[in-house]
């Protein structure tokens, strides 16, 4: 994954359509990946906070969505305050989360029932403005729900991730639909890096950033988030990161 060098015509079009999205108030906070090939690809460098994103598992991962949510838990670790999640059904799995960077005790749980009442709870908790994140399980998510929830976000300042589940495989496909989310997310699950030793390795995904408004796309194998929510760089690509560095800087 060499660095390239930015676009000065996507750099142009990236700002002219922040200034028309804008509302002249001060810049958003971003919330940088740290993966250099990752926050690229985004606008200002990394996530942009005070706004509504989605994730959704790939594969299997489209219905039980553990890795999408470990995903969304590793963001919501990252940030300062307590945490909403709005759920159908009480399955998450908090020793999950907690590996993810989320303790138990950051955490707020509401069981809304279905996904109206789950949208409902997540723009309240948008509108309130003393939250880290609200974190609200969706299977179907319009255009207008989701600009109430975009606009809500914006006006507090706290991020919104709609973690997109569906209780069938076949349901995915409203992931297509168009929303107003800042961003879009597709993870799924690799295979664990293999070990010296027998034991199982760190967990790894296939992460796709299938939509960035003023971004690019992107698809990237990563590490899976550790204890303080950061995602990692596999051994084999970060070695050879630092070799491709080591020519660059020796010639």
């Amino acid at each position: 994954m060499s660095a390239r060098s930015p676009n000065p015509a996507l750099a142009a079009l990236r700002q002219q359509v922040a200034a028309i999205e804008g509302d002249g108030g001060p810049p958003p906070a971003v919330l940088p990946f740290d993966i250099p090939e990752l926050d690229r690809r985004l606008p200002k460098g990394g996530l942009v906070l005070g706004c509504l994103h989605e994730v959704a598992g790939g594969g299997g991962g489209a219905v039980d969505g553990a890795a999408a949510a470990c995903f969304a838990a590793g963001i919501a670790a990252r940030l300062n305050g307590p945490v909403l999640w709005c759920v159908t059904q009480a399955d998450l799995f908090a020793p999950g989360l907690e590996q993810a960077g989320l303790p138990p005790d950051r955490v707020i749980y509401v069981d809304a029932g279905d996904d109206q009442g789950v949208l409902a709870c997540m723009e309240e908790g948008l509108r309130h403005g003393g939250l880290a994140a609200v974190i609200a399980d969706v299977a179907r998510l319009s255009m207008t729900a989701s600009r109430r929830l975009h606009l809500a976000a914006k006006g507090s300042g706290t991020t919104g991730i709609a973690l997109r589940r569906w209780r069938h495989p076949t349901e995915a496909s409203d992931f297509g639909q168009p929303t107003a989310a800042m961003t879009r997310w597709r993870v799924s699950v690799l295979p664990s890096s293999p070990l010296p030793v027998p034991g199982v390795g760190r967990a790894r995904w296939l992460i796709e950033l299938i939509r960035a408004r003023a971004g690019e796309s992107l698809d990237i194998e990563l590490e899976a988030c550790d204890g303080t929510g950061h995602l990692g760089l596999p051994a084999a690509v970060a070695d050879r990161s630092a070799a491709t560095a080591g020519r660059h800087a020796f010639g």
